[in-house]
This record gives structure tokens, sequence and C-alpha cells, in this order.
């Protein structure tokens, strides 16, 4: 997940992701803030920071932490669920941009493990292919559990959706009831009504 959003200052946007248990998630951003005479996106003044927040879903605070105007922050879920990323600048003195508006650039990755290419140089031949098929492995065990979530998720919305259409079926019979009877009370109302007129 690659994106930029805008933002103002102390202003606080989040983002949700959805991950599986056991997932390391890394996260990159850069703030970029708007120049008024060049009506442009700069970088970022030293001084200014971002505050990220992740809360698991089940409201816990995963990760709380002041960085830079660039950095990376990452956290492995502990829960399967919707993880709520908070990104917020800090308030400083030392910025005199107070209330322009700021551009977020963020890279989300959910379980990835970079190949460092500096120590695959440095080995030979057969540490590399080692090195490499090892990354592999563990790609494909990430794909097998995000694969295992997906059927958690899609069994529970099966079920939920079996519930539901249950219910309206529950419903329609109860309501059919209702207007039956409904129907038969103003026939024998009527009969009584028209027989007491002797109309009939």
């Amino acid at each position: 997940l690659a994106l930029y959003f805008h933002s103002g200052e102390r202003e606080e946007k989040c983002i949700i992701e959805d991950v599986p248990t056991d997932t390391l998630v890394i996260g990159n951003y850069k703030v970029q803030r708007w120049d008024i005479h060049k009506h442009e996106f700069l970088e970022s003044a030293p001084g200014l920071g971002m505050f990220v927040t992740v809360t698991t879903p089940s409201a816990e605070v995963l990760l709380s932490k002041l960085y830079g105007p660039q950095g990376t922050f990452s956290f492995t879920s502990s829960l399967p669920g919707e993880h709520v990323i908070c990104l917020q600048s800090n308030s400083t003195r030392f910025v005199a941009f107070a209330g322009s508006k700021l551009r977020i650039h963020l890279d989300i990755r959910v379980g990835e493990h970079f190949l460092d290419e500096s120590v695959v140089q440095a080995k030979d031949k057969v540490n590399e292919v080692n090195f490499r098929l090892e990354h592999l492995i563990e790609q494909i065990h990430h794909i097998s559990k995000e694969q295992n979530y997906e059927r958690e998720r899609e069994e529970k919305f099966r079920k939920t959706s079996e519930e539901t259409n249950s219910n309206i079926l529950w419903w329609a019979i109860v309501q059919t009831l209702i207007l039956v009877s409904i129907g038969i009370w103003q026939m024998k109302s009527l009969r009584d009504f028209f027989i007491s007129k002797k109309l009939v």
C-alpha cells in the first residue's frame, strides 16, 4: 500500500490495515510542507516530527512513538483484524509554518522481510542461493497465513449471512401470521357489524 494524503499541523490522519496474527508490518513515511511563495511542496523543515500510533482490533495501543519528518516504523500484529495506524505532526515552535498544509507520503508493507542486498553480495553463490531460498520460504509462510486468515474471514461472513437470512425468513413468517390474523379479525368484525345492523 503506497499513498499520500494532505494534513494540517497537529491534524491526526488514520488508515486501517487488516492483517492476520503474528504478521510484521513495516511503514515508511516522508513529510513535505507547502511553500506559500513557491506554491509547491518542499522537503520538510528540521524540527518537524510525526507521532505514530498503532491500535489493535481490541483497542490496545501497540505502538506510540514520535519520529522525525521522515522515518520507518514497524510492528508485529498480536491479533488478527483491523489495525488502526494514525499519524499526527507534532507541534513545535521551531517550525515557521503554523497552520500550513502538509503532504504525507506513506508506504505500508505487510508481511514482507526485505532482502539485505549487501549481505547477499558479500556471500558466495551457494550461501546466496540458500539465503534467497530462506527468503522465499518465509514469503510462502506469509502467503499461507494470509490465505488462512482470508478463509476464516470468509467463513465468518458466511455464518453472518446465513444468520441474517434465517432472521429475515422468520420475520417474514411472523409478518404473514400478523397480516392473516388482522385479516381474520377484520372479517369477523365486519360480519358482526352487518349482523348487528341486520344487513345480513
